[in-house]
């Protein structure tokens, strides 16, 4: 009786321990997956707004032979618009093109002097009130995150003044750079600087004086520099 009782005990300590091995054991928590933060892109759309100054690097003075000096300017003033552009990042590289037109301040406080022979005194107001001028640029850029530092340069179109009088839309050429940071995903400020060459009418002004004193003065380049600041709007990316 008493084999039949440790046997007994003996089997039931065998089968309460296979059964214990068959039961699940307890799993050890899900390791916490980190939540990646997106990287920004300057890839995508934009459009804003700008404001700045631009001054006329030209020295219009001029000896004309049997009609005295004439020029004489101060250009400088405010220039103001909008852009439109789109950017495409490939790594830290930065390509893109951007379009803009521009109020420009520039033309509107010309005093041509012209001293005759006579002598006499003439001084002729070259005021403009239409002055425009418009870029079509490429942009190429190096991201550091956040902060965009580019150059750019294209075809550069407008009007900001003609030699006594007239209005007229000539084409050439601009240069630049700038620095531009994104505050948020979508907006961004920019700090810019372009030179623009115009060419001016190939076409020489004939200035008629009524004193038997004429002049035909052959225009030069309209150059300017521009520094501007701006704010654009920069829509996500598909």
């Amino acid at each position: 009786m008493k084999k039949i009782l440790l046997s007994s005990v003996a089997l039931l300590g065998l089968t309460a321990g296979a059964m214990a091995a068959d039961l699940p054991s307890r799993r050890a928590p899900a390791p916490v997956v980190p939540v990646a933060v997106p990287v920004f892109s300057w890839t995508g759309f934009y459009l804003g707004v700008n404001a700045g100054g631009a001054w006329n690097t030209n020295n219009d003075k001029v000896f004309v032979p049997g009609v005295g000096v004439v020029g004489g300017n101060s250009n400088a003033g405010f220039t103001g618009g909008g852009q439109i552009g789109y950017n495409y990042q490939m790594g830290m590289f930065v390509l893109g093109v951007e379009t803009d037109l521009q109020y420009a301040d520039l033309g509107r406080k010309h005093n041509d002097l012209v001293l005759l022979n006579d002598p006499a005194l003439v001084a002729l107001d070259r005021g403009n009130s239409n002055n425009f001028f418009g870029t079509v640029r490429a942009r190429a850029g190096v991201a550091f995150d956040r902060a965009l530092v580019y150059a750019t340069g294209g075809f550069a179109y407008g009007d900001v003044g003609n030699r006594f009088g007239g209005n007229s839309t000539n084409g050439g050429w601009t240069v630049g750079g700038g620095i531009e940071y994104a505050f948020t995903n979508n907006l961004t400020a920019k700090v810019e600087g372009l030179y623009v060459n115009l060419e001016r009418n190939s076409n020489n002004d004939l200035v008629a004086l009524g004193l038997a004193e004429a002049a035909a003065l052959k225009n030069k380049n309209n150059e300017f520099g521009v520094i501007r600041a701006g704010l654009n709007y920069k829509f996500n990316s598909f």
